[in-house]
């Protein structure tokens, strides 16, 4: 069996060190850009949402929004309908970064797929959809206390 997911997991790693140097004048390191990106394209977004959105769970998530909100680049507001609900926006500081993140992002896609063709890039996008869709069924199967069968 051909080791994929050993491929992922080292273009990951590779993709989040190069962000975590080029992103730590600004202060957003072990991924916290992530949240940031989702947060700006997602204004008012809930806690749990934005782990969905991300794959981690609400302990990682609360942990990585309260240094965003430390370090002024998210602002928490109370829901106008439900006070107990806050909804996570993105402040003018990390409205600011979010372009240089963006650029960033779009540079190691053309990178990564730099030599492939149109055809064959949308069949790695295919193929990757997936691989997360099945990743995916597992992922909400443990995250609700159970265990896989291996």
């Amino acid at each position: 069996m051909k080791e994929i997911l050993r491929e992922i997991g080292m273009i990951a790693r590779a993709l989040e060190s190069i962000s975590n140097i080029e992103f730590k004048e600004y202060d957003l390191t072990k991924g916290q850009y992530l949240y940031l990106v989702r947060i700006c394209e997602n204004p008012g977004i809930i806690q749990e949402k934005l782990a969905e959105m991300i794959k981690v769970d609400r302990t990682t998530a609360a942990r990585a929004i309260k240094k965003l909100e430390m370090n002024g680049f998210i602002e928490k507001k109370d829901d106008q309908q439900n006070k107990k609900i806050k909804k996570l926006f993105p402040t003018e500081k990390g409205n600011n970064v979010y372009p240089f993140i963006k650029r960033e992002h779009d540079y190691s896609n053309f990178i990564a797929l730099e030599g492939f063709s149109e055809k064959e890039i949308d069949n790695i996008s295919i193929l990757l959809q997936r691989v997360r869709k099945n990743i995916e069924k597992d992922w909400e199967y443990v995250k609700k206390g159970n265990k896989r069968n291996y």
